[in-house]
């Protein structure tokens, strides 16, 4: 008892408030009554002039709809006087929405011109059901004040979504069917539709809002957007003739009601798709003879969520037959890469799996200058944002509103507070990832840690959450590139040369290098036990030295290229590409190689190969465990660097020579 007196109070204050809305509602609707319907018509034009100066949010809603929609073919200018237009459209037909059920039907009647009848007597004629295509545009209450207009000569009905205020709700059903229309809800499914349509009846549905996870994603001005199957299930169940119903605006408080059919679709037996995609193509005809009068206040292109691909979405996409999806405007999505090389690397899955999410999706990543050869060199991604090094805040934000690209949503793999500002200031609606301390604030949409059992989570899998969270399908963490081939056979059937690669520095810090002269050692001990080896040494620019002294210690007897600080990253890519195996400290090299399917034998000292390692059967990691490992520091603590010395060049040795050995396994 105590519970459900707790719970009374909340419920009742809430159905209070919902009377008063009920109240409101009726005081304008008898307020109105007193005031000729033109009067009514000029006072809401007046009142959406005034809401267009005043009313920042959906104005702003109403120019990216209209951008959208018209962006490929009208100028801004237009826009924005198309927007105004609608607006004060909008108000004055809501206004006369709650006017025309204070007045007669002959007086409505007399501010009504129908058009397209022969559209109408064309599905009379036939005998079926007639199913009417509804939209939100100029003064739709007309059709529920004149049932004449929507019954084709037949008992009219509508399927209604309840509203949630139960006062409004039961009120405007009473009006509905005080004028002979039968109401079905959605919720109630949709057999007493089908039936009343059978027995002889015609339906009205409305087609053109967002429909949520239930609907099919079709183009609609060439934009994928949620639609409802409703009307084309009704359609192809029944095999009712569907005919459009729009009604326009056609001078001071005046309208006309246009009919008109859906065009055939050119295939015998459509689906459920093919028709409901085809019902959007019509749609947009019937709001492009008069654009403002749509109803441009609502987000038709609303963005999934969580989800924002839509590859594993109820329905998937459709289109209709004949459409041509290179039309489809694209969805913009930018991904701020990590700063670092290796990080960036292994995000590669979790950007390849947002790639191909979505049909329509156009992928930019953002990120370091010195990042631009890698991402651009990846297929998946279609351009390539550089940020300075010193590049400040306001000028990244500045940069992203001017860069000529509007982009719907942001994905940051990077943690910091300033890289989420930048996106934030940059303009950019919805930005998705991990929560931090401050930059919670600024995400629309906050992923949450992934739980495991065990292991802590590599980062590969860390970024991989964060696409399967947005809808991208399950992938592998490390999808097989295609290694470099090997080489044929010689004649003599003696094995084919190899090229191997050497990565011995690392910028991270002292903590994960191994000593220089331990690498020189192990490629003069695998040399002697495998000859015809061709060696390659790669390094960053500011390694050039160590690369010069790498050199020294092999020595002239041992074939090797030093390539230490004299590449580029894409020319640092092509030579990983003809690389067999890489012999590497944990780098950023190390995971560019992981990512372009060379095998390593990699060694580690302050970090955790479980966290950060190569994935792959194909690559070897070598370390020695201490009480003190991982410490992740940049230089040893204690001043040993015990976690590196004391890795061995034979076990280092026998590693290659077992991964050399693996790329040619005995015969028989």
């Amino acid at each position: 008892m105590k519970s459900s007196s707790a719970s009374s109070p909340p419920r009742r204050l809430t159905l209070a408030g919902q009377w008063l809305v009920f109240a409101l509602y009726r005081s304008v609707e008898f307020g109105l009554r007193l005031l000729p319907l033109r009067v009514v018509w000029h006072l809401g034009r007046a009142l959406g002039a005034l809401g267009w100066l005043v009313a920042g949010r959906y104005r702003a809603l109403v120019l990216n709809n209209l951008r959208i929609a018209f962006g490929r073919e009208k100028d801004e200018a237009w826009r924005r006087q198309t927007g105004r237009q609608h607006l004060m459209s909008l108000v004055a037909n809501v206004l006369c929405g709650f006017k025309l059920p204070t007045m007669g039907q002959a007086k409505i009647r007399a501010c009504v011109t129908a058009e397209g009848m022969e559209h109408l007597q064309a599905a009379l004629v036939s005998g079926r059901p007639v199913l009417g295509l509804v939209c939100h545009m100029s003064c739709w209450e007309i059709l529920a004040q004149l049932p004449d207009l929507c019954s084709f000569g037949r008992k009219p009905a509508t399927v209604y979504q309840p509203l949630r205020n139960p006062f409004l709700n039961a009120h405007i059903l009473r009006g509905r069917q005080r004028l002979g229309y039968t109401i079905f809800s959605r919720h109630e499914g949709f057999t007493a539709p089908l039936r009343h349509l059978k027995d002889g009846g015609s339906l009205g549905v409305l087609i053109d809002q967002h429909s949520g996870d239930q609907g099919i994603w079709c183009p609609f001005f060439d934009r994928l957007a949620s639609t409802t199957p409703v009307a084309a299930m009704i359609a192809l169940r029944t095999q009712a003739e569907v005919v459009t119903l729009a009604v326009y605006d056609d001078g001071p408080a005046r309208w006309r009601v246009v009919y008109g059919p859906v065009p055939p679709l050119a295939v015998e037996k459509p689906s459920v798709e093919d028709l409901t995609a085809q019902m959007n193509l019509a749609v947009e005809g019937l709001i492009r003879r008069q654009p403002y009068n749509w109803f441009w206040v609502h987000n038709r292109w609303k963005t999934p969520n969580p989800r924002v691909l839509i590859q594993g979405e109820r329905r998937g996409v459709a289109y209709a037959p004949g459409y041509d999806p290179a039309r489809l405007q694209p969805f913009e999505m930018l991904v701020r890469s990590p700063n670092w090389l290796g990080d960036a690397c292994m995000a590669f899955p979790a950007v390849r799996a947002l790639k191909a999410g979505r049909p329509d999706l156009r992928l930019t990543v953002f990120g370091p200058e010195k990042l631009r050869e890698l991402w651009e060199a990846q297929p998946f991604v279609d351009a390539y944002l550089g940020k300075a090094d010193r590049e400040g805040l306001f000028a990244v934000a500045r940069r992203l509103r001017t860069c000529g690209t509007v982009f719907d949503t942001a994905v940051l793999f990077t943690n910091s507070t300033r890289s989420t500002l930048e996106l934030w200031l940059g303009g950019i609606p919805r930005l998705v990832g991990y929560s931090g301390s401050f930059r919670r604030r600024l995400l629309r949409q906050k992923i949450r840690e992934p739980r495991t059992a065990g292991r802590p989570l590599h980062h590969a899998e860390r970024y991989l959450h964060i696409a399967r969270t947005l809808g991208a399908a399950a992938t592998d963490l490390q999808p097989p590139p295609a290694p470099c081939p090997l080489p044929d056979p010689a004649a003599d059937g003696s094995l084919p040369p190899l090229r191997l690669g050497i990565c011995a520095g690392a910028e991270y810090g002292q903590a994960k290098r191994w000593p220089l002269d331990r690498f020189a050692q192990v490629i003069q001990q695998v040399s002697a036990a495998r000859p015809g080896l061709q060696w390659e040494f790669y390094g960053a620019p500011g390694e050039a030295a160590l690369g010069e002294q790498l050199s020294a210690l092999v020595g002239p007897e041992v074939p090797h290229q030093n390539l230490v600080g004299k590449t580029r990253l894409r020319q640092l890519i092509d030579h990983l590409r003809q690389c067999h195996l890489l012999v590497t400290n944990d780098t950023g090299t190390m995971h560019l190689a992981a990512a372009l399917g060379v095998p390593t034998v990699s060694l580690f000292g302050s970090t955790e190969p479980v966290l950060t390692g190569p994935l792959g059967p194909q690559h070897t990691v070598l370390r020695h465990q201490l009480p003190c490992s991982p410490c992740f520091q940049r230089t040893c603590p204690l001043g040993t660097y015990e976690c590196m010395t004391r890795l061995t060049p034979e076990q280092t040795t026998q590693a290659v020579l077992r991964a050399i050995q693996a790329m040619n396994p005995p015969k028989g």
